[in-house]
């Protein structure tokens, strides 16, 4: 699944491709695509029409601001024409076709301007979602996965002294913390195995036994390693690609990820493997001793 660093990726690549881009058609290929109320003839009446504003993210989630065109202007009041949400789950990506070209099986979502430039949603596994949240809405009250969400690993709220109120008294690994999205938001496999290699953390240790120091170096290492993989574009191991289809650069400097067998990059001992809450977890057991 795409975590962070891919989903900034893709909203900084949304954010330059869609710059005042005006949606004059939308076609939905695959009705479950869309999971806001209405289903897919809602979501495409209140689309067509519409210019595309800012995009953020929130976890891995995308969102983006919608404004009505002279074209939409009964659609909606004061400039507001609500908001478009995006999660990619799995496989979900969005390429942008400036040339018609066909589309494939897998596509579950098209979006044209009047100049004919096409925004496509493609998802092989079929488990990414689309909402319209209308004008006046919060976010949060269509798209209901937002409500459980964390603090952002960037922001003021994530520090050492929260991470230690949280999981104070945890039995659980940290590793099977910082994969909770209501813990922190966007972190995954990849990065909490970056990090907790970085800070020298074995996965397997319980999370409410680390003290404030051992949070600490938690904390700036996921903000580091993930601040890292932004700038390389994010991280490729199986269907991420950017909007114009390129791979994310940081899986050749993952230092553990994926690396079972190899040396560690700081002492030179084979990183080891083994399954973590139903996930693939990788260190260094010199570096990360339990």
């Amino acid at each position: 699944m795409p975590e962070l660093p891919e989903v900034e990726t893709v909203r900084r690549g949304l954010t330059e491709r869609l710059n005042a881009f005006e949606i004059d058609r939308v076609e939905v290929c695959r009705d479950r695509a869309i999971a806001s109320s209405g289903g897919p003839d809602c979501f495409v009446q209140q689309l067509q029409g519409c210019r595309v504003g800012r995009w953020q993210r929130r976890g891995k989630y995308l969102i983006a601001q919608l404004h009505p065109t002279e074209a939409g202007l009964s659609q909606s009041q004061g400039g507001d024409a609500g908001m478009w949400g995006v999660h990619l789950r799995m496989t979900g990506q969005f390429q942008w076709h400036s040339v018609p070209t066909p589309p494939c099986k897998h596509t579950r979502v098209r979006i044209w301007n009047k100049a004919g430039d096409e925004l496509r949603f493609v998802d092989l596994r079929s488990f990414g979602q689309m909402w319209w949240v209308p004008p006046g809405e919060a976010a949060e009250s269509v798209i209901t996965g937002l409500q459980a969400l964390g603090p952002e690993p960037f922001s003021a709220d994530f520090t050492a002294v929260y991470l230690q109120t949280q999981l104070k008294g945890s039995t659980r690994s940290i590793k099977a913390a910082l994969l909770d999205q209501s813990l922190v938001a966007g972190t995954g496999n990849i990065y909490a195995d970056e990090s907790l290699h970085a800070a020298g953390i074995a996965p397997q240790t319980r999370a409410g036994s680390l003290n404030l120091d051992q949070l600490g170096r938690l904390r700036n290492a996921l903000v580091r390693v993930l601040e890292l993989s932004i700038g390389a574009g994010g991280t490729t191991f199986s269907d991420f690609r950017d909007l114009e289809g390129v791979n994310g650069n940081y899986g050749g400097q993952a230092s553990v990820y994926r690396r079972t067998g190899q040396p560690c990059p700081r002492c030179g001992t084979a990183i080891e493997r083994q399954k973590l809450v139903g996930r693939s977890t990788h260190w260094c057991p010199v570096c990360q001793p339990q």
